[in-house]
C-alpha cells in the first residue's frame, strides 16, 4: 500500500510540473491562457446582459458603468483544473475511468470557475467593499474545494469499481 501511494504521489508531481510550467511560457500564455481567458470573459458577458446588466468585452476585460474586471492567469481556472487532472491521471484507475473522470472535470471546473467570475463581477458592481474577500479568500476556497471534493469522491467510486471487477 505504501509503495501505490508513493507511486501516485510522484506521478502526480511529474504530471504537475509537466501541466503546469507551460503555463509560464509566452505562447503558452498566447494561444492557450488568454484565449481560455477571453472565452470565459465572452461567456459572462452573455449571462451578465441576460441578468441586466449593461456591460462590454473586449478580450479579457469585462466592463460595465458601475465595475470592471480583467480575467488574468490565475482567474480563468487553469491552474485548479490542471491539478485536477494530474490528480485524476496519476490515480491507479483503468484508462477509461481517468479520462471520463478528466472531462467532467474539466467541465465542472470551468463551470464554477463562470459562476465565480460572472458573481465577482455583480458584487464588484454592487457591493464593491465586498469583492476582495470573495476574490482572494471565498471563491478561490471554493473553486479549489470543488476540485478536492470531486477527486475525493471520484477516487472512492474508482477504488470500489475495481475491487469490484477484482471480485
Amino acid at each position: 500500500m505504501k509503495g501505490a501511494r508513493w507511486k501516485f504521489l510522484i506521478r502526480f508531481a511529474l504530471l504537475l510540473a509537466v501541466f503546469e510550467l507551460p503555463l509560464l511560457t509566452t505562447p503558452v500564455d498566447t494561444y492557450v491562457a488568454r484565449p481560455v481567458s477571453a472565452g470565459i470573459a465572452a461567456t459572462s458577458g452573455v449571462i451578465l446582459r441576460a441578468v441586466g446588466e449593461r456591460v462590454v468585452v473586449s478580450g479579457t476585460i469585462i466592463t460595465a458603468p458601475c465595475f470592471a474586471v480583467d480575467i488574468q492567469n490565475g482567474c480563468n481556472g487553469l491552474e485548479t483544473m490542471l491539478f485536477l487532472v494530474a490528480a485524476l491521471l496519476a490515480f491507479p484507475a483503468t484508462a477509461r475511468q481517468r479520462l471520463l473522470a478528466t472531462f467532467l472535470a474539466i467541465v465542472l471546473i470551468q463551470a464554477v470557475n463562470l459562476i465565480r467570475v460572472t458573481t465577482l463581477f455583480l458584487v464588484g458592481c454592487h457591493r464593491r467593499q465586498w469583492f476582495e474577500s470573495f476574490h482572494l479568500a471565498i471563491w478561490q476556497t471554493i473553486v479549489f474545494a470543488t476540485a478536492v471534493i470531486f477527486f475525493a469522491a471520484w477516487t472512492r467510486r474508482a477504488t470500489v469499481a475495481n475491487a469490484d471487477s477484482r471480485a
